[in-house]
């Protein structure tokens, strides 16, 4: 019933590898950085320039090249941009910390407390 191939695939191009590969850690670069730069766009957004220069120098650690910076304002209020900085922070921390990149790590704690301590006297009204 079953007949095992004979040829070799049609969808393999002859002396190239399968596809490039990256390595776990690379891809934990890669995915750290995508934290921290979605974090200092709503860093500059809330224009905490000293905060988003240590975020921007992560980011071009990791990247190997200096970030875009956000550019435009979306008007969303202080609060709400506060909750996502803090979530975005979140998610780089454990994204540092499967990695072990402790500068990193550290960054992203110190920013969710400086969100959370941003968002209680909101949460106190």
């Amino acid at each position: 019933m079953y007949e095992p191939i004979r040829t070799k695939s049609v969808h393999r191009m002859p002396g190239r590898p399968d596809y490039p590969h990256r390595s776990r850690g690379e891809e934990l670069d890669i995915q750290l950085a995508g934290h921290l730069a979605a974090l200092l766009a709503v860093t500059d957004e809330l224009g905490l320039d000293e905060a988003a220069e240590e975020i921007a120098g992560q980011v071009a650690r990791l990247r190997g090249t200096p970030p875009a910076r956000h550019a435009g304002l979306s008007d969303t209020d202080a609060e709400a941009l506060h909750h996502r900085a803090h979530d975005l922070a979140a998610r780089a921390l454990v994204v540092a910390a499967s990695r072990a990149d402790t500068a990193a790590a550290i960054l992203a704690a110190t920013r969710m407390d400086a969100h959370t301590a941003a968002l209680k006297p909101a949460a106190a009204h």
